[in-house]
């Protein structure tokens, strides 16, 4: 019975953060730009490595941006790639191409930004990723929205879509998950869907001023604000954290200038792992930034999430030696469904993917398992990223 005491003390907290996340959600208001001419000087950095089949949609998409080239660069890190990367980027002449020479560190592309950054003639550094899409009005709405708010640290959207021949139209209402490993097999409606509650999350918790979490596909930041904090020294070390960390490192030099963009024109559209392999990879990436936290508060959520998936591992046990734990499992798989579902459905409101709750009760032991194997891994273990085996 303790460990029934303990399990329902452990739901009923996670469910006021799962309301908490709801409400902080629903709060953020949908930004539409106000100025019409923005006038702020950006620069785009990429960071990239063996993206010979990205690179090229990507910097065209930049190409047909709605703001004025004059007021924007791109500047393409290439982080060693044995491919046609750096090749490709050369085809497009106003794109400015740098090779990283650096070799042997934990963290390329940290390095990579960095080295972006020192060479950057903007006011406001965009960083996303070789294998993204950005909508055409990305940079417009960015700029518009640093001049009206005075951000200094700017997280938006990221969308999961698979890009070319495979991919998923967002109005598809009947996507099959047995399918082939395109825009609708299991693996890739399964990111989907996590993916887009990880979004959920980040946006409530950066409106909320809690910042829990942000992605590099899609942030901005002043150059001065970069500069100011030493950019990634003290983080530098850490293989990655390029988003999150340096998040954390401008908010304490600027409490009031961390902001969440919350509008459809600034999504980043970006690709699903392919593999099984690549996913759990990924999210023990993730997952290992944790232990370098300097906030407590963030460390107490996580160790509750946590703690409350790992719930569902005891009644699984315990039900070996009294079936009724069983019952109880699947009462509590009911449960966290219930309470889960208002978030995750306005979520997916904003990023017109309501289609995919049809397999939210479904996948919910799918993803307590791999939350308690990635938090586990991303803690004690080591990964491999972009062919390279990371500490």
């Amino acid at each position: 019975m303790i460990l029934l005491y303990i399990i329902i003390a452990l739901f009923l907290i996670y469910s006021c953060l799962m309301i908490y996340y709801w409400l902080g959600w629903k709060s953020i208001p949908d930004y539409a730009a106000s100025i019409s001419s923005p006038q702020t000087k950006i620069s785009v950095i990429i960071p990239a490595r063996n993206e010979e089949k990205n690179i090229g949609p990507l910097l065209q998409a930049i190409q047909e941006q709605t703001y004025p080239s004059s007021l924007f660069e791109v500047i393409v890190v290439d982080d060693h790639s044995s491919d046609a990367t750096a090749n490709i980027v050369q085809q497009f002449p106003a794109v400015k191409l740098i090779q990283l020479k650096e070799d042997g560190i934990n963290s390329y592309k940290k390095k990579a930004i960095e080295t972006g950054i020192a060479a950057a003639a903007g006011d406001l550094i965009v960083t996303t990723d070789a294998d993204c899409l950005p909508s055409p009005n990305w940079l417009k709405t960015i700029a518009a929205f640093k001049e009206e708010k005075d951000s200094g640290f700017i997280v938006m959207p990221v969308n999961l879509t698979p890009f070319g021949r495979h991919r998923l139209a967002e109005g598809d209402a009947n996507p099959s998950p047995l399918r082939g490993e395109g825009g609708n097999s299991l693996l890739s409606i399964f990111q989907k869907l996590d993916f887009m509650v990880l979004q959920g999350i980040t946006g409530a918790a950066v409106y909320k001023k809690q910042l829990s979490m942000c992605n590099g596909a899609n942030l901005a930041y002043e150059k001065n604000a970069f500069d100011k904090v030493n950019g990634f020294d003290g983080i530098d070390n850490i293989a990655s954290g390029d988003d999150m960390l340096l998040m954390h490192k401008i908010w304490k030099a600027h409490p009031d200038k961390v902001h969440y963009l919350k509008s459809k024109e600034a999504i980043v559209s970006t690709q699903p792992m392919k593999t099984w392999k690549d996913f759990f990879n990924q999210r023990i990436r993730w997952a290992s930034k944790a232990r370098h936290y300097s906030d407590k508060s963030i460390i107490l959520v996580l160790l509750l999430v946590y703690l409350f998936n790992l719930s569902f591992l005891a009644l699984a046990i315990a039900g070996f030696f009294c079936h009724h734990y069983w019952i109880y499992l699947g009462g509590l798989w009911l449960a966290k469904t219930i309470i889960e579902f208002p978030f995750v459905y306005s979520v997916s409101s904003f990023f017109s993917k309501q289609f995919l709750m049809k397999y939210f009760f479904f996948f919910q032991p799918l993803h307590i398992f791999y939350t308690i194997v990635s938090g586990l891994f991303g803690q004690f273990g080591k990964y491999e990223w972009k062919g390279r085996r990371v500490r």
